[in-house]
């Protein structure tokens, strides 16, 4: 029987993530004399006094500018004897150096589902709870019921409208009740979401007003309720992607010295690490229908794609959005082995206002993923099943 050596398989995973904090962040930070780095726990103290305790002992601060830019912690949901016990967060499953027998999944959302499906084909048995009614509940319903079915195809149980009544932990493994029924596991993963780490900045000592989550407030221009203060990345309430984080950063660094600049999140892409992945842009048909927009959906099955029948994986869809009478795009979904690949030229069109009419005379590659976007494109006005290979 096949093995996993789950010690080498993480010291090659540690040692890509210390390559890259290398290459990308700590050189950084050593080739630019005019960065200090301080290791420490910063609190306001005042609008412009900040205290850091600090290996070195404490200190004061008087910037002229801030960016707060803290990120996020992942969430305990007020399950009954939950905090009692040494489930997972993703950081500890990620840093697990043994693989467990079975496994309980708190969350069926991106990361839950990610890490589900990767320590399943791990040969570990996984469970995936989730309240909502379907997978991924902040996507359209049908991404996620399909996902679902092939992960059970997979080995994996899904429980949707599922509610965790209590956690208990005895004997090296977990019990969980859940609709009056009993789960048991070897580790529990809670992968429910993550807030704004904020708790402990004394903010409101700056005038630094938050959500009710914890999340920083800040305007158009990442500014805070105080002028001088800025704040990017997941201690906002903007969308939590590492590339939405940059962005952001790099736009209240802009307006820290006297920029302008701004963050359009109206063509974020965003994809979801499973096999078959997910990926979306812009509006689905029902965001779209509760702004009062009159619009057209179509939906292509992959067994319409060339390069799906190609590879033998038909499994999944990609279907376009598109406001009724013009046909400009509005937005795309897409389930298939190679979402993220594809989703960046629906996003494109739609920044540029494309139509599905421009869409569908554009020269598409034949034999790639992403020319079921053109495909997807042509049924808004064709039959795509009687057309010829490559019919433009």
């Amino acid at each position: 029987a096949l093995s996993v050596d789950r010690a080498r398989l993480q010291a090659l995973q540690q040692h890509r993530v210390e390559e890259l904090r290398q290459a990308k962040y700590q050189s950084i930070l050593d080739a630019n004399e005019r960065i200090h780095l301080i290791r420490g726990r910063a609190r306001f103290v005042g609008a412009r006094e900040i205290e850091v305790e600090a290996e070195a002992g404490h200190r004061r601060l008087h910037p002229d500018r801030v960016l707060i830019a803290t990120g996020a912690a992942p969430i305990t949901p007020p399950i009954p004897g939950l905090a009692d016990t040494p489930y997972w967060t993703s950081t500890e499953a990620l840093g697990a150096s043994e693989l467990p027998a079975s496994l309980a999944v708190l969350g069926g959302s991106a990361v839950g589902l990610e890490l589900a499906q990767a320590f399943a084909r791990l040969g570990v048995k996984v469970t995936v709870i989730e309240l909502a009614p379907h997978l991924l509940p902040r996507e359209e319903a049908l991404l996620g019921e399909r996902l679902g079915c092939y992960l059970g195809e997979e080995g994996l149980e899904i429980l949707t409208g599922a509610r965790t009544e209590s956690v208990h932990h005895a004997d090296g493994g977990f019990e969980l009740r859940v609709d009056g029924g009993t789960i048991r596991a070897e580790r529990l993963l809670v992968a429910v979401g993550r807030r704004a780490d904020t708790d402990g900045l004394d903010l409101e000592l700056a005038g630094i007003a938050t959500e009710s989550n914890g999340a920083i407030r800040v305007d158009a221009h990442l500014r805070t309720g105080a002028e001088h203060i800025y704040a990017a990345g997941d201690c906002t309430s903007n969308p939590q992607f590492v590339y939405v984080a940059a962005a952001a950063g790099t736009r209240a660094a802009i307006n820290m010295t006297g920029g302008e600049a701004t963050l359009d999140l109206s063509t974020m892409p965003a994809v979801v690490f499973t096999d078959p992945g997910v990926a979306g842009v812009g509006l689905t048909e029902e965001t779209a229908r509760s702004r009062r927009m009159i619009v057209e959906t179509r939906t292509l099955e992959l067994e319409n794609v060339p390069r799906a029948l190609a590879n033998f994986d038909t499994r999944g869809f990609i279907r376009l959005v598109a406001e009724d009478g013009t046909g400009r795009l509005l937005g795309a979904q897409v389930l298939a082995a190679e979402a993220g690949e594809i989703i960046q030229s629906a996003a494109l069109a739609i920044r540029n206002r494309m139509t599905v009419e421009d869409l569908a005379g554009q020269l598409f590659p034949y034999l790639t993923m992403v020319e079921g976007i053109k495909l997807c494109a042509q049924t808004f006005s064709r039959d795509v099943s009687r057309l010829s290979c490559c019919a433009g």
